[in-house]
């Protein structure tokens, strides 16, 4: 069985420092290897002991383990549909290594969703002014479209769609979101329209409004 050895360190063992208590409980552990011992003999077990050499493997050997002791593991092997859309809403900021080729190329697309990785975008799809007057779209947010992800690569490659705006009104971040789950919110065709009443304004008959709830 596990045994616990709990120690009191009280001023005495202050005194001493550290090596009168590690001495203190050595010899309690002693004591209970040697009471252990005498009992196992006296109830007629067998006193086994193995060499260090030999209980090395078996103890670092996962095989000899319980089952609720391992975690599962498991390797990706297809990917059957891409749920994502692949569009996501964020910034758009210059490359800090200004010296790189990259950065003649390229800048980065950070999204505001952290579970989408950053984009490098082609500078073609930004505004024309975006390499002289970056601060002017600090707070403009895009849409992007992931194109590639190389396994390689920190960062995916992917093309801007869209200007939406300035973050944090409401038109804007609300069409971020809808081309993020990919909600269709283009306008209705006029097929959907002719099944509307056209006699306007139309409104609901005092019947109908008894037996609904009011919810404005």
């Amino acid at each position: 069985p596990d045994v616990i050895i709990e120690a009191q360190f009280d001023d005495n063992d202050a005194e001493h420092g550290q090596d009168h208590l590690q001495d203190t409980l050595t010899d309690d552990i002693k004591k209970l290897s040697l009471d252990s011992g005498e009992k196992g003999k006296a109830a007629g077990v067998t006193d086994v002991r193995r060499t260090k050499q030999d209980d090395g493997p078996k103890v670092n050997d996962p095989r000899l383990l319980p089952d609720e002791f391992l975690q599962r593991t498991a390797k990706v092997v297809y990917i059957l549909e891409k749920k994502h859309s692949r569009a996501a809403t964020g910034f758009i900021k210059l490359l800090a290594d200004r010296n790189s080729e990259l950065f003649k190329r390229c800048a980065m697309f950070s999204p505001v969703d952290h579970r989408v990785p950053r984009v490098y975008v082609p500078l073609a799809d930004c505004p024309p002014d975006f390499v002289t007057k970056p601060e002017a779209y600090a707070q403009m947010l895009f849409i992007c479209r992931i194109m590639d992800w190389k396994e390689d690569s920190n960062f995916a490659s992917g093309q801007l769609c869209k200007s939406l705006g300035q973050a944090g009104e409401i038109e804007p971040e609300s069409e971020g979101i809808l081309t993020e789950y990919g909600v269709d919110f283009s306008d209705f065709s006029p097929e959907v329209l002719e099944c509307l009443p056209q006699n306007l304004p139309w409104v609901i008959s005092p019947g109908e409004l008894a037996k609904r709830r009011d919810l404005r």
